[in-house]
């Protein structure tokens, strides 16, 4: 990871971890409580992270339901037929909005290191683009003039949310190498 010597495990290695209920109010609280279930039930130093999409003129939502934003089982068509519809009634609502993912890391039950990775733009005025995933179609990354959905691979990973929490605890790992 990151040029960081360490041996990782997905959840798809190791015996079946039923998924946690994710209460927190925040990415971070939901960062940690994924960390600490998934911690506790492996035995593992654990990393875990939550992430959405934070939209300003919709009070932060789809925020920490946005895998859950309308229902479980909703299409991203759906989910974002919903933002415009609701962005179409605050016309003169600022479109800014923002990806975010909280990491949080779990050694021997105690909280050993969390940050957050955050990154910029716009909801878009329509959905573009075929790539990425999730909400990349309609969040608009001024940078690049382009929806995240547009972009290419190497450009998407330049600027994730997650890829600069990632980084951040693939250099804290390196600083600590006493681990």
């Amino acid at each position: 990871m990151g040029g960081v010597a360490v041996r990782l495990a997905g959840l798809a290695d190791l015996p079946p971890i039923g998924e946690p209920e994710e209460t927190g109010t925040t990415f971070e609280e939901n960062a940690r409580l994924k960390a600490r279930h998934y911690a506790a039930r492996s035995g593992l130093w654990t990393v875990a992270e939550d992430s959405g999409l934070v939209i300003d003129a919709l009070g932060g939502e789809p925020g920490v339901r946005s895998a859950r934003y309308l229902s479980a089982d909703a299409t991203y068509p759906e989910r974002f037929a919903d933002i415009y519809r609701r962005l179409d009634s605050q016309k003169d609502a600022p479109r800014s909005a923002r990806f975010v993912a909280a990491l949080a890391s779990v050694e021997d039950g105690r909280l050993t290191y969390e940050t957050t990775g955050v990154v910029e733009g716009t909801i878009a005025n329509e959905p573009r683009g075929n790539g990425g995933f999730g909400y990349d179609p309609i969040f608009f990354y001024p940078p690049y003039g382009r929806t995240l959905a547009e972009v290419t691979e190497p450009e998407k990973i330049a600027v994730a949310h997650r890829g600069i929490a990632f980084r951040r605890f693939a250099e804290w790992i390196k600083n600590n190498e006493e681990r």
